[in-house]
């Protein structure tokens, strides 16, 4: 096997996007469309993403090009619960603002009624996003189409504040506003993600170092987002993101739990019957320099994968007597692929690499699942 390009920094972290190649924009692309749940809607590998292009804007003009398909749908509306002092009966009497208004002696009386309106939840995330892309992309005409859209939107009555997250957790999509989904992902990505530019011209990730945090959220949730889709519901596959995994602990003293770590492995897969694979993604390099020459694996991600699966055996359960373990590493141009048997569990410690073709991504994914070694 051939070792990951990786650099390795003074605080023992291989950090693969720091290489001289990078990863090219089309791949970052790619993770975000199965990170954020877009890769439902739109083909993360067909997509036309400029290679020259900086990522606020890639997902700025997915956002206008989502948001002008559904203008023409008509945008959606929803009913909000309003109070008001009207002159008339609608919908609820709210007695105790009445009385504490003293509204009656004015001739009104205080209601709480469904109001149908654009002005939702969805909407209103719609709108900050739009804002936000307006502020951000670098081309001239994207922001302009964008901060367009956005008045579009509060000329309708869209308020253009984000909601709480409170708010966009009670918001559910239908069959029949799938459409409405892609939109409020892409406004997800662009708000929450603080998304790196690229240097100009290379139209590759370099200096990277500050947003680390974010690229191993985003690579973590793009391996569990691809499974979920690519496997999940077909040929007997269950996918399950970070499951809890019970320690099976006994005797334990009355303090020991308010201190000891849950278990959330990144992404267990089940074959029906058959096999269990506990997966765990690591954005590092797979590798380290030892003490005294060479590379080896790291410790650590080592302990943390055999207590997923051997804390999980004995137990009457004979998937779990025989679970597969997979440590997940990101390399640039290269490839990592061992593996060992311990205690009766195969456990595989593989890399993908994010410099290599959207495609090629993709099937090596599957390929380590699919493929036992």
């Amino acid at each position: 096997m051939v070792d990951p390009q990786v650099i390795t920094s003074a605080d023992d972290k291989a950090l693969p996007w720091r290489s001289q190649a990078g990863i090219p924009v089309r791949n970052l692309w790619l993770l975000l469309a199965y990170a954020s749940g877009l890769a439902r809607f739109l083909d993360p590998v067909g997509t036309e993403v400029d290679e020259d292009a900086e990522l606020p804007d890639v997902l700025g003009r997915v956002l206008v090009a989502a948001v002008e398909r559904r203008l023409r749908r008509g945008l959606s509306r929803g009913y909000e619960v309003r109070l008001a002092a009207l002159n008339r009966v609608r919908g609820r009497i709210d007695w105790l603002s009445t009385e504490t208004a003293q509204l009656l002696s004015k001739g009104k009386i205080a209601c709480r009624y469904d109001d149908l309106t654009h002005d939702t939840p969805r909407n209103r995330l719609i709108v900050a996003a739009l804002l936000a892309a307006g502020k951000t992309v670098k081309s001239r005409e994207l922001a302009r189409q964008s901060l367009g859209y956005a008045q579009m939107l509060v000329d309708v009555g869209v308020t253009p504040v984000r909601p709480s997250r409170f708010e966009m957790s009670r918001e559910r999509f239908g069959r029949n506003d799938e459409h409405d989904e892609v939109v409020v992902r892409t406004a997800e990505l662009i708000l929450d993600m603080k998304l790196p530019s690229e240097n100009a011209g290379d139209g590759r990730i370099s200096r990277l170092d500050h947003d680390e945090i974010l690229l191993r959220q985003i690579f973590e949730k793009a391996v569990a987002g691809f499974y979920l889709l690519e496997l999940h519901g077909r040929d007997g596959w269950k996918v399950r993101k970070q499951p809890v995994v019970d320690w099976h602990g006994t005797e334990a003293t009355d303090g020991l739990r308010s201190i000891l770590p849950n278990m959330h492995p990144d992404v267990v897969l089940e074959k029906y019957a058959s096999r269990r694979i506990v997966m765990d993604t690591k954005f590092t390099g797979i590798v380290k320099p030892r003490r005294h020459g060479g590379m080896g694996l790291k410790s650590a991600h080592i302990y943390q994968i055999y207590s997923y699966i051997r804390s999980q055996a004995g137990y009457d359960d004979v998937l779990a007597d025989q679970a597969e373990g997979i440590l997940l590493h990101p390399a640039i141009d290269g490839t990592l692929d061992e593996a060992v048997t311990i205690q009766g569990h195969r456990i595989r410690f593989v890399t993908v690499d994010l410099a290599a073709e959207a495609s090629v991504i993709q099937e090596r994914l599957r390929e380590i699942v699919l493929v036992p070694v």
